[in-house]
């Protein structure tokens, strides 16, 4: 695979993957949205398929890493990092594009989301409501784009995505590769799809299941840059977990792999 490639297919891969994984977000979570209130489920399924697709759309290009701990895992299963950069550039490219794209395709419901008196209050109480949700960190539509912990707790909250990320490390590692060992494969992509819908399911509730540090990174940057009204903060106290979490995971996973299993 050409540099070109990879970064191409990263970047449309992983786009995709934001797309689908936060548009299922935003139709749960905001007014106007038929599917909205679907429940905890509906997530967890609805970023299952995103994988699923994402893998299958750019495997042929990049080996649809997505993901830059997947990327870390694979560059130390290998013990060859000369492609880890291009690899993360175009995660974090794909990651803002596809989170763009969803604050395109519920543009109106973000819009009557955010303009709704029980969600940011009449008139004269709009600035104070603002005001509070700055200071909470997370404003009322931040986890259609990113994470955030039900329970603030540092050192819980980063140990979960730690433990999340091994899980579907493991699982790539030792059942989802391709022929050549450097990307996801075709059964690869079904067997992963799953792994995430059931660690979303069991892990997912303490903070979301970033498990991904372009998928929390890049949409959170985007929500910080969006015109969208009365958004409130983008929580970037919290912001380093999902990053630092999945990554200290992927290079956990990836020891566990060479000692045991390679």
């Amino acid at each position: 695979m050409s540099s070109s490639d990879i970064f191409i297919g990263e970047t449309i891969g992983t786009a995709v993957l934001i797309l689908l994984g936060g548009g299922v977000c935003a139709a749960v979570t905001l007014k106007a949205s038929k599917a909205r209130a679907a429940g905890w489920l509906a997530i967890a399924f609805g970023w299952g398929f995103a994988v699923m697709t994402a893998v299958y759309i750019s495997a042929p290009l990049s080996g649809a890493h997505l993901n830059p701990a997947v990327s870390l895992a694979l560059a130390i299963k290998d013990d060859d990092y000369s492609n880890l950069a291009t690899y993360w550039g175009g995660q974090l490219l794909g990651a803002m594009i596809g989170a763009v794209l969803v604050w395109v395709a519920y543009y109106g419901q973000f819009l009557a989301h955010l303009t709704d008196r029980e969600i940011v209050g009449v008139p004269e109480e709009k600035v104070t409501k603002a005001v509070e949700a700055e200071e909470s960190g997370a404003g009322p539509v931040l986890g259609v784009f990113s994470t955030g912990p039900e329970i603030r707790n540092a050192v819980q909250n980063l140990a979960t995505e730690i433990i999340g990320t091994v899980v579907l490390i493991l699982a790539i590692l030792t059942q989802g590769l391709n022929n050549n060992g450097d990307g996801l494969g075709v059964l690869g992509a079904l067997i992963t799809s799953f792994v995430v819908v059931s660690i979303g399911l069991s892990l997912g509730g303490p903070t979301g299941y970033a498990i991904n540090p372009a998928r929390d990174l890049g949409p959170r940057i985007v929500h910080a840059l969006l015109p969208l009204p009365n958004k409130g903060g983008s929580d970037w106290s919290y912001a380093w977990i999902p990053v630092v979490g999945p990554l200290i995971g992927g290079a956990i996973a990836a020891g566990i792999y060479n000692v045991a299993f390679a």
